[in-house]
């Protein structure tokens, strides 16, 4: 198992703790720059989240449901 293998499931297993990690960074560049580049840094933020979970095959976690829980059914027709 490679270098990058090891990193990716390490992601994997704790993306949580990444993405909490990325919202604290732009937090702190929000707080540095007074909230001037706000927009960009939001933007910043969701690309480096979604990349972190493109590099460990998990999908985007729907805002209404916590990392880990199973995907809700979709209502009956």
């Amino acid at each position: 198992m490679g270098f990058l293998d090891k990193v990716k499931g390490l992601l994997a297993q704790n993306t949580d703790k990444v993405d909490m990690a990325i919202e604290k960074a732009g937090d702190l560049v929000d707080k540095k720059t007074q909230g001037k580049y706000a927009e960009h840094v939001d933007k910043v933020q969701e690309a480096a989240k979604k990349a972190a979970r493109d590099q460990t095959g998990d999908p985007q976690v729907p805002p209404n449901q916590q990392s880990g829980q199973p995907p809700a059914s979709p209502p009956a027709p």
